[in-house]
């Protein structure tokens, strides 16, 4: 039988969680502890929110040359006895990389690239930042859902004179994915519905919007993204409506989600 923790040793372990510094066994004890403990939920959620917020807004500096330098030096071949070490001159480097084999210059080449992705962020588009700010801002106490109710026929009528569309609203707790409520917010100046999801201690924010593209049937989805701060997002396009899907899940889980959703 799986030993409980009392609320003080969960308490002492919300970090450890937050960085996944878990282990298996630990982990299950915890998620059990939060699934009867509404007070430790709600500080698991704000300190997540805290961590997430701190990740979007930290700033983020361009890696120095040397770095790059030292990167691609480290994949050219040593002798065997080297006298010493010395710096290996960047246009004397490039020289030697031509004629190298394909392989290594891939390696090079990829080497460079992880320089390159220190420096730069992996900017995503103006409503996928709008649509995980907006979800960021959720995960705050008291913010999450307008209207708390797991039953998708009373969540799909609530939403009715609130905004000028109809959200579609699907039970998915067979597959892993219950249903906690919904909301209204805004992307970009447009309204949107939320449809909140949970999986185990993960929220998962579906966002509705009218669609831009158009035509009424089901658009390509893009690639799935991983954003700075850690959050995954799904997006696809169906009947005139654009959805977001944005959590902390893992991109497969987040993927599974997308296509429960998408199936039923």
């Amino acid at each position: 039988m799986m030993r409980e923790i009392d609320h003080l040793e969960v308490r002492n372990l919300l970090h450890a969680a937050l960085d996944g510094e878990l282990d298996t066994l630990d982990m299950m004890r915890f998620e059990a502890h939060l699934s009867d403990c509404t007070e430790c939920t709600a500080e698991y959620a704000r300190l997540s929110a805290l961590s997430a917020a701190i990740r979007e807004r930290v700033p983020r500096y361009a890696a120095p040359a040397e770095l790059r330098d030292a990167l691609l030096q480290s994949l050219m071949p040593r002798e065997a006895e080297p006298p010493k070490v010395v710096p290996f001159p960047a246009s004397r480097l490039q020289r030697w990389l031509r004629p190298a084999a394909g392989g290594f210059t891939l390696g090079a080449a990829l080497a460079a690239s992880l320089a390159v992705m220190i420096a730069t962020r992996n900017v995503e588009n103006a409503v996928t930042d709008s649509v995980v700010t907006a979800h960021i801002r959720a995960l705050q106490p008291g913010h999450l859902t307008d209207v708390q109710i797991s039953d998708q026929h009373q969540v799909k009528p609530w939403f009715d004179g609130k905004i000028d569309f109809a959200p579609p609203v699907k039970e998915l707790s067979d597959q892993g994915f219950n249903l906690v409520g919904g909301r209204l917010d805004y992307i970009q100046g447009r309204e949107a519905a939320v449809i909140v999801y949970r999986r185990k201690l993960h929220m998962i924010d579906l966002f509705v919007t009218r669609s831009d593209h158009a035509g009424s049937g089901a658009e390509p989805a893009p690639a799935p993204r991983t954003t700075p701060s850690g959050y995954n997002v799904e997006h696809w396009t169906d009947g005139g409506l654009d959805y977001w899907a944005v959590s902390d899940l893992n991109r497969n889980e987040l993927a599974d989600f997308a296509k429960a959703w998408q199936g039923r």
